[in-house]
């Protein structure tokens, strides 16, 4: 997949996908060369290949930003519907998966545009206790910058989406 022709695709697969497990992993590299996954449920994708988190509850994603900005973001349709149907019909009409690589840039203050687009995912649960304890106070945002997109293959279930 194309970032700059097929970005609107993208951000559709990553809604199905958050619909679906209400998040998404970063993969990031640790000081010791170690790989690390960290679930995020505030990404949002905005311009061609933009995209940022709220960073507020990460400890271990910060620390190796600073050393290796590199990441990947995945993810993944989790719905049993999806799944379900795909499985009866024999193949997938949209990909089951993708993965986005890039880099982490600057932790910066949320705009009041960037808070009320996430307070707009998020208002169905607003009513509850854990929306007031996790989601009222997302101020600061990790930029994100993709350079590459590539779409979860699964053998011949994705065969009609991806070619011969």
């Amino acid at each position: 997949m194309d970032i700059e022709t097929d970005w609107p695709q993208i951000k559709q697969l990553f809604k199905q996908a958050f619909r679906s497990s209400f998040h998404y992993s970063i993969a990031s590299i640790s000081e010791e060369a170690e790989p690390h996954l960290t679930p995020i449920g505030s990404v949002i994708l905005c311009g061609t290949g933009q995209g940022y988190y709220f960073e507020k509850y990460t400890q271990q994603l910060p620390r190796n930003i600073k050393e290796h900005e590199r990441i990947c973001v995945l993810a993944v349709n989790s719905s049993p519907w999806y799944w379900i149907k795909s499985l009866c019909r024999g193949g997938f009409c949209t990909y089951p998966a993708i993965r986005l690589y890039g880099r982490a840039g600057v932790l910066r203050k949320a705009t009041e545009t960037e808070k009320a687009r996430w307070h707009r995912r998020v208002r169905k649960l607003r009513f509850t206790q854990g929306y007031k304890l996790l989601w009222q106070d997302m101020e600061m945002i990790r930029e994100l910058h993709f350079d590459r997109a590539e779409p979860v293959r699964a053998g011949l279930m994705t065969q009609a989406l991806t070619g011969p």
